[in-house]
């Protein structure tokens, strides 16, 4: 039987949630109901695209409210979780939204995790059940989701989506069919709608120090995010929003994403991958005038559109661009070669957004990450000691605010890390404040890598290489600069004596054959006698870093 989640999370105190609720933010109804509320309102206005699956608001409000009871029939209950780890596809939509009529928490799981991550996600959240694609790039995906079965304490139930359904699998597809009675789903929902404050997702944490934590969003606080987000993206009922990052993450999810473009009345067209020909062909298609990248994908498009040209994009409105930092010189090009107005988004999953406006004068829109989303966004740049940094000075961001939780779930060690006393979240962020507010990112102060978007834990990345190969001293995993993604993974290695040399083929065989996502693979690997230290003796990652890049440059000069 899992615990309740109330047992692991960490409410806002009082004072804080009765202000946020008197201010507006926080409106006490569940994301489910102000779904539905938009499907009633508007409900032969098509909602959801999918190749050529086309769903109305009043279609995809059916069909996720007969999900959600054949999910109550299945034995799962409010308050149990489920780990969604599906593609870009109606069935993640239908799937999420029915999850919030339930009050049933999706734990959000991304296409490219493997057994350890899935194995963690399910055990530490106490899942009762996982949905996944049946194979997806050459990976069989249901294989693995039974095996995780294996290691359940409770009840575990299969849902695949796809063409090769296996016994004892549940037919994801079939079960979003919609019902004969849609009036009796309805009534049977409404009693058992989940109030504003209980959990409503839990998203995955960048994952500094070993695996990701999870971040319990409330129905609250994350429709006062995609709300939010939907007002300061200009998001509204003409909008067409394409999903092509990965539907799990809280960017393309709620950022305003599938979330806020849903609330708002508009249309969510979703697409496998941001590959540049499909893209740009699917915004001609169906109108897109809102879309989510991360800078390694604003590359590639505008290279695309100054090969090909950019007719394509021309129903473009907003090209929001976040994940890890711009280059400004990237983000001078977008308006010339794309005609669209850029948006840098600066935010994690752990709550605070900033956004460049979209009337920002362009230097500040290609220069800066933005500024906080909220009027009650409370951010700070310090300095190691936790003293105010002056502005234009970097400093460590800290925050709090009405959609930033007060606490990871489940890891009452790490909060004391991770949050002060009094509440401040640490996001690990080196930050420095224009005059007029805005923010620039300058780095991290946490040992994370940053490729392509995908956080990765050098912490986690090290302890995988000692657990999974022999004749390895010591290790040191740190970011290379990446012209494509900004930054990729490279190992330093120090050979045990009288074991020879690791090579990169093996590092990378004995991780994969591990279960390892392939986005946390070394791509480098530098074998030496003896690691960088500090003063104290610790492992000089500044130093190592440095290293890398001479050694890059070296190479490529």
């Amino acid at each position: 039987m899992a615990a309740p989640i109330s047992e692991g999370t960490v409410p806002w105190p009082k004072a804080e949630a009765d202000r946020y609720t008197a201010a507006g933010y926080w409106t006490g109804r569940p994301l489910g109901d102000l779904l539905r509320e938009t499907a009633d309102r508007m409900p032969d206005t098509t909602a959801l695209v999918d190749g050529d699956l086309r769903l109305t608001y009043g279609e995809l409000a059916d069909r996720a409210d007969a999900l959600a009871v054949r999910l109550l029939e299945l034995g799962l209950t409010s308050g149990d979780r489920v780990v969604i780890q599906l593609a870009n596809g109606w069935e993640f939509t239908v799937l999420t939204w029915a999850c919030l009529r339930a009050g049933i928490v999706p734990v959000m799981a991304l296409p490219a995790h493997r057994r350890v991550e899935l194995a963690y996600l399910a055990a530490h959240s106490e899942a009762a059940a996982i949905a996944v694609p049946d194979r997806l790039r050459d990976f069989d995906h249901q294989t693995l989701a039974h095996e995780l079965g294996k290691e359940a304490t409770g009840p575990w139930h299969v849902l695949v989506a796809g063409d090769d359904i296996t016994a004892p699998s549940l037919d994801l597809r079939a079960l979003c069919d919609p019902s004969q009675d849609p009036a009796a789903d309805r009534a049977r929902l409404r009693s058992l709608a989940p109030h504003g404050r209980d959990v409503a997702v839990f998203l995955l944490s960048g994952g500094t120090t070993g695996l990701p934590k999870l971040i319990a969003r409330t129905h609250d606080d994350y429709a006062y995010n995609a709300r939010a987000s939907a007002e300061v993206c200009a998001v509204d009922a003409d909008t067409v929003y394409l999903v092509n990052l990965p539907a799990g993450h809280n960017f393309p999810l709620a950022c305003p994403g599938i979330l806020g473009t849903l609330l708002a009345g508009g249309r969510v067209v979703m697409l496998p991958s941001p590959e540049p020909a499909r893209a740009f062909a699917t915004v001609a298609a169906e109108g897109v005038t809102h879309t989510a990248v991360v800078p390694a994908v604003a590359g590639r498009w505008l290279e695309h559109a100054e090969e090909h040209g950019a007719e394509a994009m021309s129903s473009l409105r907003v090209l929001q661009v976040g994940g890890s930092r711009l280059a400004d010189e990237l983000a001078r090009r977008v308006r010339p070669v794309l005609g669209t107005t850029l948006q840098q988004v600066f935010g994690m999953a752990e709550g605070l957004l900033n956004y460049t406006r979209l009337d920002d004068p362009e230097d500040v829109i290609c220069t800066t990450q933005g500024r906080p989303m909220s009027p009650d966004d409370e951010v700070r740049l310090v300095d190691e000691l936790d003293r105010d940094v002056p502005i234009g000075e970097p400093g460590s961001l800290l925050t709090r605010g009405p959609y930033t939780p007060r606490g990871y779930y489940r890891a009452p060690e790490h909060n004391k890390r991770a949050f002060t006393d009094d509440g401040w979240y640490r996001s690990g962020d080196i930050c420095r404040m224009t005059p007029e507010g805005n923010l620039v990112v300058e780095g991290r102060n946490k040992d994370m890598i940053n490729r392509g978007g995908e956080k990765v834990s050098a912490e986690e990345v090290e302890n995988l290489v000692y657990e999974l190969t022999e004749g390895v001293s010591q290790v040191a995993a740190v970011a290379m600069p990446d012209p494509t993604l900004g930054e990729r993974v490279c190992l330093y290695v120090v050979p045990a004596q009288g074991h020879p040399a690791p090579t990169l083929d093996s590092i990378r065989e004995a991780m994969e054959k591990a279960g390892v996502a392939r986005f946390k693979l070394p791509e480098r690997l530098e074998c030496v006698q003896e690691l960088a230290t500090t003063k104290v003796g610790k492992i000089d990652k500044k130093a190592l870093r440095a290293d890398i890049a001479r050694r890059i440059e070296g190479r490529t000069s």
